[in-house]
């Protein structure tokens, strides 16, 4: 007669963590966290991220001009892209990603593409999760936002800080916000302050945590300034992120400016080389720290996930 295996998992490595009201969920405490232990022990604000620009605009197209990525959503997770970035507007009364509008480019549901990320949070539970999404039309946090991330499922794991607007310094680990199964922090450009209609805990205020070099780049040799930003906390108590997607120019100089991602010279723009020059250029905004979200188009090509162990330390 043949026996099962049973192999026994010691009491002391899991516990109960709150997903939401009322209720718990059987964990192991994280030991691999973002795919490496000595992740663990790193603070959020420490972390540096890869990060997809435009994530939902993917093509494989080349006649695409307002695409931005090569390959869909789940192939940049799997890549290695743990931030996702997107601009939504609202098409028909629904919440699309849409690039500049609706009209050039129309990426879908915000919630289609949420489940989407949540089949694959699902599957992971060590990973930490970042969104950094643009609300230029400022829709609603409370009315339009919120019930998205409700109904996706996103809403039980994400993040709420212990106060309204977290210093650099102040956030939790990785190994900290997995074992609390709070593994998605969510920021919001516009609107998150209580401008766009009311304020929801966990999704946050981009600019007021969060700041950018300048967006839409062009010079291949990134210089780096402080570009957006809006305080009340110091430029040095923010995350940083930095705009590592170069664009160019497809109109002559004296007819104006449409700028479209650069997807020939993808190669040399996400090779380590150069988005190491890059960090190193805002390096001096950032008492010398790395970057927390490295934002790239195409991440398929080049050697993105390198750099940003790299950056990590690795």
């Amino acid at each position: 007669m043949r026996f099962l295996s049973l192999r026994l998992i010691p009491l002391s490595t899991i516990f109960l963590a709150q997903i939401s009201n009322g209720l718990y969920l059987l964990r192991k405490r994280a030991t691999i966290c973002n795919g490496h232990a000595e992740l663990c022990d790193r603070p959020y604000g420490n972390t540096t991220f890869l990060a997809a620009h435009n994530s939902y605009a993917f093509s494989r197209d080349p006649l695409a001009l307002a695409r931005d990525q090569e390959v869909d959503v789940l192939t940049q997770i799997n890549i290695g892209a743990r931030m996702l970035q997107g601009q939504a507007h609202m098409k028909n009364g629904q919440l699309h990603f849409c690039h500049t509008t609706c009209n050039l480019f129309d990426g879908g549901l915000v919630f289609d593409y949420l489940r989407k990320v949540k089949t694959f949070l699902d599957a992971n539970p060590y990973e930490v999760f970042t969104f950094i999404f643009t609300n230029p039309e400022q829709v609603s946090i409370s009315d339009v936002w919120k019930p998205i991330f409700d109904q996706a499922g996103i809403s039980p794991i994400a993040y709420t800080p212990p106060t309204r607007l977290m210093k650099r310094g102040d956030w939790p680990t990785l190994k900290e916000l997995l074992d609390a199964n709070k593994r998605v922090i969510i920021f919001l450009d516009a609107g998150a302050d209580g401008s766009g209609g009311g304020t929801v805990d966990f999704i946050l205020p981009q600019f007021q945590m969060v700041w950018e070099d300048p967006f839409s780049p062009t010079d291949n040799e990134f210089p780096c300034k402080i570009d957006r930003t809006d305080g009340p906390l110091a430029n040095d108590d923010h995350l940083h992120l930095i705009n590592h997607n170069l664009n160019k120019n497809i109109v002559p100089w004296n007819l104006g400016t449409v700028l479209v991602s650069d997807f020939l010279n993808a190669p040399k723009t996400n090779a380590v080389s150069s988005i190491l020059m890059h960090a190193n250029n805002c390096a001096p905004f950032s008492q010398g720290r790395a970057p927390n979200f490295v934002l790239l188009d195409y991440i398929n090509i080049g050697q993105t996930a390198q750099a940003v162990d790299k950056l990590n330390g690795f």
